[in-house]
């Protein structure tokens, strides 16, 4: 599914994407009904325009895996892109994997190995995210909020994926540092001492990177 403009979604109409994402089902008439397996729900949103939106709960945005950042193209990128829609060529879609493939892929990515110190690493960096209970001087000062368990779970998960798209089957430093922006930024609150200061999500997963040793 893909959610265009979330956060111009209705807060009802939130919750039942909420449901759908939790659940793996929704709710019509008072009656049940299963989603396919694999379901994957992609939304988009515009940081900018916020005039008349409605923005994600905390509890909607952890369970999205990823939130990625896509900037400008290239300037190669923008050039495919004038020449394949400005002439009369029609793009063809195509299906390149099918439910059972997806869900032997998700099952090939959970065999690739972590160590015990990267699974401890993603432990700590998680837990250093909260405010509360954080040894990081950085959080202390600007975190509002942390991440919760499942931010260790997509963190090991997609590490482990981008191995494996790399043709590794074991997981590295490097891959756990490389999604640690993606996986968190969402997942990490900050104070109004940091929004007075300019001072993003991103900066804050950029400092416990620092902070936070194997």
């Amino acid at each position: 599914v893909l959610a265009d403009e979330i956060n111009r979604t209705p807060p009802k109409t939130q919750a039942a994407l909420l449901e759908a994402m939790q659940e793996g089902h929704v709710t019509y008439a008072g009656q049940e009904h299963a989603l396919p397996r694999p379901f994957f729900l992609l939304a988009t949103q515009n940081p900018i325009e916020q005039s008349g939106t409605y923005p994600l709960p905390e509890a909607q945005l952890d369970r999205f895996l990823l939130y990625v950042r896509i900037g400008y193209p290239t300037e190669q990128e923008e050039m495919a892109v004038l020449s394949g829609t400005t002439g009369t060529a029609r793009a063809e879609v195509r299906p390149i994997l099918g439910g059972e493939d997806i869900r032997q892929l998700q099952q090939l990515v959970r065999q690739v190995s972590l160590s015990p110190e990267l699974l401890s690493f993603v432990n700590r960096l998680v837990r250093a995210t909260r405010p509360a209970t954080s040894t990081v001087k950085f959080i202390q000062d600007y975190g509002r909020w942390g991440a919760g368990p499942r931010a260790g779970q997509a963190l090991i998960l997609c590490a482990k994926a981008r191995a494996l798209l790399q043709g590794r089957f074991a997981a590295t430093l490097d891959d756990i540092r490389a999604l640690a922006p993606p996986v968190l930024r969402h997942r990490v609150l900050l104070n109004f001492n940091a929004e007075a200061e300019n001072i993003t999500p991103d900066d804050a997963v950029r400092e416990l990177l620092k902070a936070v040793v194997v």
